[in-house]
């Protein structure tokens, strides 16, 4: 048990993720209080993995639950197994089975032929420590769901019409993230602890580095972590998150480079910008640029690790 946000941080370092006192402190307090936790920010700046390394942290099992457009119910909760309950009547019509309407319907309305999508999972589990429940992107699921999301965190209960209501003996552990593509409702947010997540400062950045990707050089580590900060500053189309950081990192090492050069940079450059309008603004000039920063930065001194 983790019992202060300190805790908490050492446990996300052990797991490999570099986090700040204040997530820390929202991640214990949400553990605490028994409510989730709602993570906004751009996309790839670690929302999604704090699920993961939590679920990890806590020795417990991960469900997740992928938000997009169209998300209903059949998929986030519960939808009955049809070609199962059609081969279940044939079979009962070719043994000559009698019986009423109700008997049939009992029949193949029952719980071995449901098929439990995420939200049902993370109420039935039934293992001694509650899991994980991540709820991911939750701004590209419509309105609709959010409203019958309300409804599911408020009682953590669900009703199937066949088998009645289904209680959670105890709530899973939630994790809701945004990237704020939209607005989501207060009423929900009002439910939850909230967190921002923004890209992060020099230091820490590099400190995921030197966690995640310990075969960089440190020489190269700090080169291309300032590029990545200095790159953010760049008008772009989509700003590369620490996702591609450690992408870029991975890649550099696989090519055996040990100093970030201009010829490097532009032979890696699909790995942190995904859109072909940003590479073509960003190479050449803007790069030449950019190193010029990194070798600026390279000639202040700064402590050791």
């Amino acid at each position: 048990m983790m019992n202060s946000p300190r805790e908490v941080q050492q446990a996300l370092q052990e797991q490999k993720y570099v986090a700040d006192l204040g997530l820390a402190t929202a991640i214990f307090l949400a553990l605490k209080l028994n409510k989730p936790l709602f993570l906004e920010g751009e996309a790839g700046v670690g929302k999604t993995e704090i699920a993961k390394v939590l679920a990890s942290a806590l020795g417990t099992r991960l469900i997740r639950l992928q938000c997009y457009e169209g998300l209903d119910v059949n998929t986030a909760v519960y939808e009955w197994n049809y070609p199962r309950q059609l081969l279940e009547l044939r079979l009962i019509e070719a043994g000559g089975q009698k019986g009423s309407r109700e008997e049939f319907l009992a029949d193949i309305f029952r719980p071995e032929f449901l098929l439990k999508r995420p939200l049902l999972q993370a109420i039935e589990d039934s293992q001694p420590r509650p899991p994980v429940l991540l709820i991911d992107e939750l701004d590209r699921a419509d309105e609709e769901f959010e409203a019958f999301l309300l409804e599911v965190l408020s009682d953590w209960q669900i009703t199937i019409p066949e088998l009645g209501t289904i209680r959670a003996s105890r709530p899973p552990v939630v994790v809701i993230t945004s990237n704020r593509t939209r607005e989501i409702h207060d009423a929900l947010k009002r439910r939850c602890i909230y967190y921002w997540i923004d890209y992060p400062t020099f230091d820490k950045e590099l400190a995921i580095v030197r966690t995640r990707a310990p075969e960089v050089s440190e020489r190269l580590a700090r080169q291309l972590v300032t590029f990545i900060q200095e790159l953010r500053r760049v008008e772009l189309y989509k700003v590369p998150g620490v996702a591609e950081t450690l992408d870029w990192a991975a890649a550099l090492a696989a090519l055996d480079r040990q100093d970030l050069s201009e010829e490097a940079v532009d032979s890696t450059l699909g790995v942190i910008l995904k859109y072909q309008e940003d590479i073509a603004r960003v190479r050449g000039g803007v790069v030449r640029d950019l190193l010029e920063r990194v070798r600026q930065a390279e000639a202040v001194p700064r402590p050791e690790r």
